[in-house]
């Protein structure tokens, strides 16, 4: 790697992408924090009835630590008892405040499943940089609703916000891996490509900080709280204006070499940039000859199905390893080994979560992809066994709790090695620009349904099988680890065309008789 690929110009642009993904992240962490304030305001808005207000403070005692998760009542033996006749009128009214704070959490999840389609499609009709401009006005839309949802129906607000703000991130999710994907060298691409989920878990981190009761997590400040991700938002919509257009989309898309060559200069700065026009004149070439390909050619196009179903189980296996359900679990883990604040806890796991994401960052191009992937997927599966082996033995041996704690960490280090970051950026590396923006959006919301799936489940899952639950995630990281193993190609280092040949190898298919594509922006020929 020559120090020139890192141009002031490519740290600013890389900076101001990543707002959008900080964002992201905020949104994902900030509503957990005030969450039993905001249902007391709930209960103060609607004057809601007593009995209403057990089932609401039964559900508040035993919901998730991470806002993408879903929550829902655990089992009644486990809450605050009261009078037997109470508890059963207790559950059998109608939840309002419960089906309100679920809308509440999953309102977020919901829109961002809804716009996961539209990113790339988005990107395609305006460019990059506009469609991630229109894109926050999204941002900026819920994140008022929700600032000023306490001077209003505070539920009707919140859900709204929370739902708009979903359809913000749905966009970028797609928008912003395409966009780093196209203006970053060569040999940069796939540590690039991890900053995206890096500010995600920056975001969630943060929010759980100043969402602490001495900062903005209280009575008075709590939708302050809710509203603050428009500062990011306000700050990027200043700064897109100074970003170049992506070099990619200029030249492929619209056909316009020389601004393509202007926005590569400003990116490149001094280096030369006539190797980038020859791998964008030759894919431009390719993509004259594919078509744009739907969603359903994908599957139904011997060559894309592969690779699009290796990309969903990916992002499969990132959703259902569990990593979702340890948030869930962690608080009641750490109150039962004798922390008093387990929020802080909460927050060191997210500052580990951050921590590792960064060591992903240097590592994913020396050590490949694929290999990160099966270490952080492998490191998983022994997590689960031992966060299982903790719970079930919790009761004979008291300081399993700590074992369990451990398990905890390890898990989320291990995840933030492959399984978190590599999903993402991997899609675009299996796709020419023809299939790429479809695959682009299927995956994206493939993550995005499986996120809500697990948050779903997870719930009941836990109360039928108690302690033994997380025995169930390792036998499903097993799985996806073997299918890793034995299905995924790796592509650092390669071409699009050498990509392709790996997936015909794995199916067993002769090469066909294509013109090669030298895809290098994709994976790097070189070893930073």
């Amino acid at each position: 790697m020559t120090q020139s690929e890192v141009t002031g110009t490519l740290v600013f642009t890389v900076f101001t992408v990543m707002l959008s993904s900080f964002q992201f992240g905020y949104d994902i962490g900030v509503i957990n924090a005030p969450q039993q304030i905001i249902i007391t305001h709930y209960r103060s808005v609607l004057d809601v009835p007593l009995e209403e207000r057990k089932v609401t403070t039964t559900y508040a005692t035993n919901s998730i630590q991470e806002l993408s998760t879903i929550s829902s009542p655990r089992n009644p033996t486990s809450a605050t008892s009261w009078p037997e006749e109470e508890e059963e009128e207790a559950m059998d009214s109608p939840g309002l405040i419960v089906m309100l704070w679920s809308l509440s959490v999953s309102m977020f999840a919901i829109g961002g499943m809804i716009a996961s389609f539209f990113g790339g499609w988005l990107g395609d009709r305006l460019g990059r940089i506009k469609a991630m401009l229109v894109s926050n006005i999204l941002s900026l839309s819920g994140a008022c609703l929700m600032g000023f949802s306490k001077m209003g129906p505070s539920h009707i607000l919140i859900i709204s916000g929370r739902g708009i703000s979903g359809l913000y991130c749905g966009l970028i999710s797609g928008l912003v891996p395409m966009y780093i994907g196209e203006i970053a060298p060569t040999t940069l691409r796939g540590a690039l490509g991890t900053l995206h989920q890096l500010a995600i878990v920056t975001g969630i981190l943060v929010s759980q900080i100043i969402g602490l009761d001495f900062l903005l997590g209280n009575q008075e400040l709590w939708h302050v709280l809710l509203g603050l991700s428009a500062v990011p938002a306000l700050l990027q919509c200043l700064l897109l204006l100074f970003c170049p257009e992506s070099p990619r989309y200029l030249y492929i898309n619209l056909e316009e070499e020389e601004k393509a060559k202007k926005s590569l200069k400003r990116l490149r700065g001094a280096a030369d940039i006539s190797k980038d026009i020859t791998e964008m004149r030759k894919e431009r070439e390719e993509a004259a000859k594919e078509q744009k390909v739907s969603i359903l050619q994908l599957f139904t196009n011997s060559n894309h199905r592969q690779p699009i179903l290796v990309a969903l189980m990916l992002h499969m296996a990132q959703q259902f390893s569990g990593i979702n359900a340890i948030f869930y679990y962690s608080t009641s883990i750490f109150q039962t080994a004798g922390i008093s604040q387990p929020v802080y806890a909460t927050i060191g796991v997210g500052a580990v979560n951050t921590l590792f994401t960064v060591l992903s960052v240097f590592l994913v191009e020396k050590a490949g992809r694929r290999s990160l992937f099966l270490i952080g997927m492998s490191g998983m599966f022994f997590c689960t066994i031992f966060m299982s082996v903790g719970l079930v033995l919790l009761n004979k041996f008291p300081w399993m709790s700590y074992v369990s704690m451990l398990a905890i960490f390890l898990f989320v280090s291990f995840f933030e090695i492959g399984p978190g970051p590599i999903p993402w950026f991997m899609v675009a590396e299996f796709f020419s620009q023809g299939p790429r923006p479809a695959a682009l959006a299927i995956a994206a919301f493939c993550n995005w349904s499986c996120n809500f799936v697990v948050a779903l489940c997870f719930p009941y899952i836990e109360n039928f099988c108690g302690p033994y639950v997380f025995f169930l995630f390792a036998g499903v990281v097993l799985g996806f680890t073997l299918f890793t193993f034995f299905k995924v190609p790796e592509t650092k280092g390669k071409s699009f065309e050498e990509i392709a040949a790996e997936f015909r190898k794995k199916r067993g298919s002769a090469p066909e008789p294509k013109a090669a594509v030298e895809m290098k922006f994709l994976g790097g020929m070189e070893t930073v």
